[in-house]
């Protein structure tokens, strides 16, 4: 009788992890969700509660899976208050040291363990490219990122195979990144952030998809990838390319320090706009990775264009 592979994703009911989910799922996985606060049970995909940080009895799930995926840790687009700075720390390194501790007590451990990272590891890197070897910056999320990939490192499994995607900001249908930009768009405030020449390294949330997919099924897929599209822009080209997609005409740009302050009153963190990264996915084109959507104009016209519901006019006007 021939079994179901099992992934398990940990921290899978954000926008990456949904998505995710769903593919899986069409490739006739089951699918098990980490997550604190479990949704109802669907065909194929498993919810179980975990807090990040403590073993349980979720941890049984990790016995006999095809791979775990650990996309756990707080959103970064937040305040930069004291606690939140601790959380965004401690969701991180916490889920991967349980994982970890799981994945040494399973009978037959997971064949592969996939570990989101993020590009701000290389710090406000100005236009220099980065792959996969460049230097490590400074400043907090660099640092959250460099403390990410330690307690990755410490995971050890014989024979268990460990991949880490350092992911770049992610653009897709119905959430994450774009709704709050594209909302700021649509009421004509898509400016350039401060000087505008900061780089933006973005992946289409569908090629990220298939590039966590490749990490679970490709045995050459191991080490430390960047999750970014091949054709990185600056801050003040991306603007443009989205005013172009919704319709919308020039806009003033937005001074650095007011956008430090609206970001405040909105509850967000202007630095993810304000510094920048322009890296290169060296070690997946090495790997003949086929991207689906590798120019900014064509991912933000699947975007708005082929998926009509992506936020829409009425649904920003509710708001």
């Amino acid at each position: 009788m021939t079994t179901t592979p099992r992934i398990v994703l940990a921290g899978g009911s954000g926008f990456l992890g949904r998505t995710l989910s769903t593919t899986l799922v069409s490739k006739g996985y089951e699918v098990v969700v980490l997550t604190r606060t479990p949704s109802p049970q669907e065909r194929l995909v498993h919810h179980i509660q975990w807090d990040g940080k403590t073993l349980g009895e979720w941890a049984g799930a990790l016995d006999g899976a095809r791979a775990v995926v650990n996309l756990a840790g707080k959103n970064v687009n937040c305040r930069s208050t004291p606690a939140n700075r601790r959380e965004i720390i401690e969701s991180r390194v916490d889920s991967v040291r349980v994982l970890g501790e799981a994945v040494v007590k399973c009978a037959q451990p997971p064949s592969a363990f996939i570990q989101a990272g993020g590009i701000a590891i290389y710090g406000d890197a100005g236009d220099r490219w980065c792959d996969e070897d460049a230097p490590h910056g400074n400043g907090f999320l660099a640092d959250v990122s460099r403390a990410w990939e330690e307690a990755f490192e410490e995971v050890q499994q014989s024979g268990m195979r460990k991949s880490l995607l350092r992911v770049g900001p992610v653009l897709g249908p119905n959430g994450g990144l774009l709704e709050p930009i594209s909302r700021l768009t649509r009421w004509f405030l898509g400016g350039h952030v401060g000087s505008g020449q900061q780089f933006f390294s973005w992946i289409h949330l569908d090629d990220l998809v298939q590039m966590f997919l490749a990490a679970i099924e490709r045995e050459e897929i191991s080490g430390v990838f960047n999750a970014v599209a091949p054709n990185p822009v600056t801050n003040a080209e991306f603007m443009r390319e989205l005013r172009r997609a919704l319709h919308r005409p020039w806009s003033p740009p937005v001074p650095a320090l007011a956008a430090r302050m609206g970001a405040w009153v909105m509850g967000s963190n202007a630095s993810l706009a304000l510094i920048g990264q322009r890296c290169m996915p060296k070690h997946f084109l090495e790997k003949d990775f086929a991207f689906g959507l590798p120019k900014l104009r064509q991912a933000l016209a699947d975007i708005f264009t082929n998926n009509e519901r992506s936020f829409p006019v009425t649904e920003v006007a509710r708001r």
